[in-house]
């Protein structure tokens, strides 16, 4: 499995030296370009708070190839045939990139040095761009450089830099991306719902949390806003959206290669290469690759599993005939062949079951032995093969035009998800479970038309419409297979007949679900400024769903007999099922935000909005009651919260940046994915709880002491809990006593009452190394959580024990040139679970998903 990957990465490892070869010669071309007449342009580059001359800094004549570098004093001189005035773009490791228009010569130009980590200042999550400190909107930025450097390359290390987000993944398909513990179920997916948290990139809206798992190629900027969203854009969201912007085609050439190493065989190969092609059209081109060891041994098969294997490409044309048309065409594909997402034994709860059916005795008859009770020591001896293989892409069109006093924006996308997995669900060497597999061919196409503009000094507005259709079907089927000892696991009574030779060995299920849904939508938004300090914005959205599903489940195997009594145990097992649902839904949703600029250097803002998430439909099969399928259960009902929150964004100085958010959230009839103790629904169904609440506190920090050391930091406190869930399944422990269980007052699933990220940077002044000016560069980036509940229903055995994280990177960092970094994560090596997992049938065993040990590594980067 791994060498057609390693034969990818060689590819890509070629792409990256033509890439390279390309940039130099388009470089090249850039600094040798004869102008038409003898003209010039000099001047300084300062730093804007001490004076100092920046050397080595670039500047570039936008919308041409002309480019310099200031001197060691920075001084700098153009020679162009173009006249005054010219625009020209400032960049200088270290500082914000400025666009200057140069009115005369020779020019003096201040560039202010870079907030850190979270303090990126400028966001576009309302649709213009604008100060962060200006949005009344809690958001959390992080800039590409950040994310490439401190190795966030997918969403999962990624919420270690912001504590109020949570993803977790017992395998791709099984993700769940959560934000302040709302989002995505808890547990394993169920395909029937939407997620609570919108994923987009570009302005395109993904509908599988499954791409969360994949490398980010070429990212600018991730910006994740908290809180109930769809009166601004794309798809109605209950508890927030990522909203990833790439990089983009440049009308000036330029490029990128990176190259990183390091212990477990890790590689990561990156590149990218962009520039003009006509006077009009420039095109990007970017390749991401990683390549690591696996991190468990099995003893059974001597191999090695939970692997990296990514490989993805992006390919953008930007079309620019005028000042008001812009056509950008993206296409993306990427592919993951792990060997892995397995997961480890990690303990035992006794259940209420009698003593014959305790998962001790079950494998004390059976003569197994697990091959570690340590789930750390990293060893399994799974029979099953682990297989979780997809493949992601689609191709969208992004056109923006200026209409009246503002921009009509039209994002048209289709996309494609290929899922191809390999699961053992027993999570031992048994054969419990021989198959567990749920092949999935997922399709969906999205249009969004969006006007945003000013209709006045004193009002604003973005009016939109956004339409959303997907299928999912299986590929061909889902199948669950018992194997050998899977007997001895359902076994019920201490009748002999459940020791009939072969009776379950074979017996299985093959499912064929099949959703279609279509999802319509009006929304807008307005920005009234009442004063020229206080500011009233009402959104309203209006939105249309219709979902229709055909379910069919069929046995199969096992052992051929007309016996009633052992026809009677195979269906205490397995049965057959078969539903059809078809229905639409039409909700009004909005919000109402009132912000007040107390002084220049502080905003408040207060918020009301409700929300929903649309009706749900079980695509994971039905528990059955008294042997009868609970059939009441095929359709879910809709989603709706209540959300109030406050909150005040201040920059008391201009080295410091304060944020400061309280929240409530009301969620009735919360759609929970609930496990019960049932073969038929070993993927779980899903289930509404009455009611839920969450509540919480969040505050962020940054401060720069001066021109080179600053530090960031953001704390979390969140309390989620059911208010009303009477009618919830057991917790793992109370298996085998009653069917359901009241667990009003518990706590939600996937919840740390205290998260925190914290980290820090200190940079040299502009030095020369090997020939090139940089900086050197120490940081260090620290992630804390405290433990949480890993079961929907609230059990004492499966609880995450807190933990802390911390990473550090030391290198010499340039804009131009090579830059070179040594890094560690984890690197105290904390032993810590991601998730904890009940087995297939609740026997009592529990499994567990291993965070990563210590990595440590080198990058070597090169731009021009």
């Amino acid at each position: 499995m791994l060498k057609p990957i390693r034969i990818q990465l060689k590819v890509l490892g070629v792409c990256i030296l033509v890439a390279l070869e390309l940039g130099v010669a388009l470089s090249a071309n850039a600094q040798e370009t004869k102008p038409l007449i003898n003209a010039t342009l000099e001047g300084v580059v300062l730093d804007a708070n001490t004076q100092d001359p920046l050397a080595g800094a670039t500047l570039q004549l936008a919308g041409v190839t002309h480019m310099t570098k200031t001197d060691r004093n920075g001084q700098f001189l153009f020679v162009t045939g173009q006249m005054l005035p010219l625009t020209v773009i400032v960049s200088y490791v270290g500082y914000a990139t400025k666009e200057v228009v140069v009115t005369e010569s020779p020019a003096t130009i201040a560039l202010e040095r870079s907030a850190t980590g979270l303090g990126e200042v400028v966001v576009t999550s309302r649709r213009r761009r604008e100060l962060l400190l200006d949005v009344p909107i809690p958001v959390s930025v992080i800039g590409g450089a950040l994310a490439d450097e401190a190795g966030a390359f997918n969403v999962n290390r990624l919420k270690e830099l912001v504590p109020t987000v949570q993803l977790y993944s017992s395998n791709p398909r099984n993700t769940g991306l959560s934000i302040r513990g709302l989002g995505t179920t808890f547990g394993l997916t169920n395909d029937g719902i939407d997620p609570g948290v919108g994923f987009y990139v570009d302005g395109v809206y993904y509908a599988r949390t499954a791409a969360t798992t994949l490398d980010f190629i070429d990212i600018e900027q991730i910006e994740v806003l908290r809180g109930p969203q769809g009166t601004l854009f794309g798809k109605n969201t209950v508890a927030g959206a990522f909203n990833v912007t790439t990089r983009k085609p440049t009308f000036t050439p330029e490029g990128r290669a990176e190259l990183s190493y390091g212990n477990y065989g890790f590689i990561q190969a990156k590149a990218s290469v962009s520039g003009p092609l006509t006077k009009h059209l420039a095109a990007r081109l970017s390749f991401s690759g990683t390549q690591r060891d696996g991190l468990l041994y099995n003893v059974a098969t001597q191999q090695r599993l939970n692997d990296l294997n990514n490989v993805g490409l992006r390919g953008q044309l930007l079309y620019v005939p005028t000042e008001n048309l812009q056509v950008l065409v993206t296409g993306d594909a990427s592919r993951q062949r792990p060997n892995g997402y397995a997961q480890v034994f990690a303990g035992v709860a006794p259940t209420q079951r009698s003593a014959y059916r305790q998962f001790e005795k079950i494998i004390a008859d059976l003569g197994y032995e697990l091959p570690s009770r340590n789930p750390f020591d990293r060893l399994i001896d799974h029979d099953t093969p682990w297989q979780s293989g997809q493949d992601l892409g689609g191709v969208s069109a992004n056109v923006d035009v200026k209409v009246g006093p503002g921009t009509l924006t039209s994002t048209t996308a289709w996309r494609y998800w290929n899922w191809m997995p390999s699961n053992d669900r027993d999570f031992t060497g048994l054969q419990g479970l021989a198959l567990s597999q749920a092949p999935s061919r997922h399709e969906q196409w999205s249009q969004e038309v969006r006007w945003a503009g000013d209709f006045s000094p004193n009002l604003s507005a973005v009016v939109g419409l956004f339409a959303f259709g997907q299928s999912l079907n299986a590929d061909p089927a889902h199948t669950e297979e018992s194997g050998r000892d899977q007997w001895r696991f359902s076994q019920n009574s201490e009748s002999p007949l459940w020791q009939t030779p072969g009776l379950l060995e074979g017996y299985g299920i093959k499912t064929y679900p099949s959703l279609k849904t279509f999802s319509g939508a009006v929304f807008a938004q307005v920005d009234w400024a009442i004063t020229p300090r206080l500011r009233l914005l009402p959104g309203i959205r209006l939105n249309y769903d219709d979902k229709s599903v055909n379910f069919r489940r069929e046995t199969y195997g096992g052992l051929e007999t007309d016996d009633p009594d052992l026809l009677a145990i195979k269906n205490t097992v397995y049965s057959a099922q078969a539903f059809e649902a078809d229905i639409d839904d039409t909700d009004v949703s909005g919000q109402l935000t009132v912000a007040f600029k107390a002084t220049d250097k502080i905003n408040t803002f207060a918020t009301f909005s409700t929300g929903f998430r649309p009706v749900g439909l079980n695509l994971g099969g039905l528990p059955r009651e008294n042997g009868q399928t609970m059939l009441e259960l095929a359709v879910i009902k809709p989603e709706r919260v209540r959300h109030y929150e406050v909150g005040v964004k201040a920059q008391p100085t201009r080295n410091v940046s304060l944020g400061l958010t309280a929240y409530n959230t009301d969620v009735a009839d919360y759609q929970a994915q609930v496990q019960a103790a049932d073969l038929a629904v070993n993927r779980g169904y899903l289930a509404n709880a009455e009611k839920i609440r969450v509540r919480g506190l969040e505050f962020d920090a940054n401060i720069r002491f001066n021109n080179f050391l600053s530090i960031y930091g953001a704390l979390a406190y969140t309390d989620g809990k059911y208010v009303t869930f009477v009618n919830a399944p057991p917790p793992l422990e109370e298996t085998g006593g009653p069917t359901f269980k009241d667990i009003s007052g518990g706590e939600l699933p996937g919840i740390s009452k205290w998260a925190a990220s914290f980290g820090g940077e200190a940079a040299t002044k502009t030095v020369d190394f090997l020939g090139q000016a940089g900086e050197f560069i120490f940081a260090l980036d620290g992630f804390y959580r405290s433990s949480f509940s890993s079961n929907p229903s609230p059990s004492a055995y499966l609880v995450v024990d807190g933990y802390t994280l911390l990473n550090a990177r030391a290198g010499f960092r340039t804009i131009a040139g090579a830059s070179l970094f040594l890094w560690v994560r984890n690197a105290f090596d904390t032993d810590y679970f991601e998730q904890l997992l009940p087995g297939g049938g609740n026997a009592g065993h529990y499994a567990g998903v291993l965070g990563d040990p210590r990595t440590y590594g080198v990058t070597l980067r090169y731009a021009f």
